[in-house]
């Protein structure tokens, strides 16, 4: 299992839908982020683009410095930029950072958003530009000198010359829940991303992708993006929730549904039908909390609870063949660290040394001046007791 972090590039902050306790995005916190991250020991962090945010590859190239192990989910955008360009883009990254790339070809949802951006395509063409996208993207990536005349893009001898690092290229990621959208997850991608919705909403679409993906000869992997409200207690936890959505108000809502609505993104109208723009039944499924959504576009849903339900739940996602996780909740500093502390020695991490090891290390401060405490077992974890008795016996 590979759990990752978000980068906030569109703000972060305690609440929604209000400028209490709002963070800027300034450069000194995304790397107080990142660099969290990277000690704690996620897989990586998902980049977010789009018009509401700094820009993804400038921000993430600001970062290879400052970062050791930490891989960097970038999006390439079909339509906003050519194949050639972003394979360019894409090589250099994944050489500056030594194989720290990982890619998340975004087509985009928001006609509105794209006729700012030059682009015009419905959305089943801009699908097929994205499948003509990848084919001359993924050849220039292999060192291959592409001459293509395709319905959307054409390319006379292009090529690139200083190649990527990762063979044959950086893994590409991709979300869509459309036909569409699935018909390129089988033909083109490594790992394809999902929302929260309920498991058994997710296992349906997963089938459908393997099925498609096995008539080409192909595998593919799974990932899900879901935010995370995780505390001591249920209770603890189900407040925190509602603290999070506290200041949002019903006009607030309806503007923000009226504008997802003129999305064409079907993942978006799946998003916006859980909780029908409504406080009344936002858990949808146990411990599935739509509330996020109500306000903000994309991924909308938390999982709630105590760390062995959350765990729970995410390890039924697993079940499906999930094993990569995309998390995040606000503000993303204190809970990247609060998910580090109280979910990873309760999942079976990939880099199981790595996402110890901050824990490992972490003895709190000094008792009495004078002796350290236990540290945690965090690889297998430990019970309140015995937590309780080894601070015990450190002191005695």
């Amino acid at each position: 299992m590979e759990l990752f972090w978000f980068l906030p590039l569109h703000g972060d902050g305690k609440y929604l839908g209000t400028s209490e306790g709002a963070r800027a995005v300034d450069y000194d916190y995304v790397r107080q982020i990142a660099q969290a991250a990277d000690r704690l020991g996620f897989e990586g962090v998902l980049v977010p683009t789009g018009k509401a945010c700094e820009d993804a590859w400038v921000t993430a190239s600001s970062l290879i410095s400052s970062t050791k192990r930490l891989r960097f989910l970038v999006a390439v955008r079909p339509g906003l930029m050519s194949p050639s360009t972003a394979a360019r883009m894409a090589s250099t990254f994944d050489r500056l950072s030594e194989g720290r790339l990982l890619v998340n070809v975004v087509t985009g949802g928001d006609p509105h958003e794209l006729a700012g951006d030059g682009l015009f395509l419905s959305h089943g063409e801009r699908y097929e530009q994205t499948g003509e996208f990848l084919e001359v993207w993924r050849r220039l990536m292999q060192g291959e000198k592409v001459t293509y005349n395709g319905k959307f893009l054409r390319a006379e001898e292009g090529e690139v010359l200083f190649p990527a690092l990762q063979k044959p290229y950086p893994p590409l990621y991709f979300g869509g829940s459309s036909e569409a959208a699935q018909e390129i997850a089988a033909e083109h991608i490594d790992a394809y991303l999902t929302w929260g919705e309920p498991p058994a909403e997710v296992a349906r679409k997963l089938e459908d992708v393997r099925r498609r993906a096995q008539a080409k000869g192909r595998t593919v992997r799974f990932g899900i993006r879901l935010h995370v409200i995780v505390r001591g207690t249920e209770e603890e936890a189900w407040a925190a929730a509602e603290q999070l959505i506290s200041r949002i108000d019903e006009r607030m809502i309806e503007e923000a549904q009226k504008t997802f609505a003129r999305y064409d993104s079907v993942g978006q109208k799946r998003m916006s039908q859980l909780h029908g723009g409504s406080r009344d039944s936002l858990e949808i499924s146990p411990n599935l909390w739509a509330g996020i959504g109500l306000v903000r576009g994309g991924a909308g849903t938390a999982l709630v609870g105590d760390p062995e339900t959350v765990a729970a739940r995410i390890r039924e996602y697993a079940d499906l063949g999930i094993d990569k996780f995309i998390l995040s909740g606000y503000p993303h500093l204190e809970e990247a660290y609060r998910t580090a502390e109280l979910l990873f020695p309760l999942l079976p991490l990939k880099n199981r040394q790595e996402a110890g090891r901050a824990a490992v290390e972490a003895s709190g401060e000094i008792i009495a001046h004078n002796r350290r405490l236990a540290p945690a077992a965090s690889a297998g974890g430990s019970t309140e007791g015995e937590r309780h008795e080894q601070v015990s016996q450190a002191a005695e």
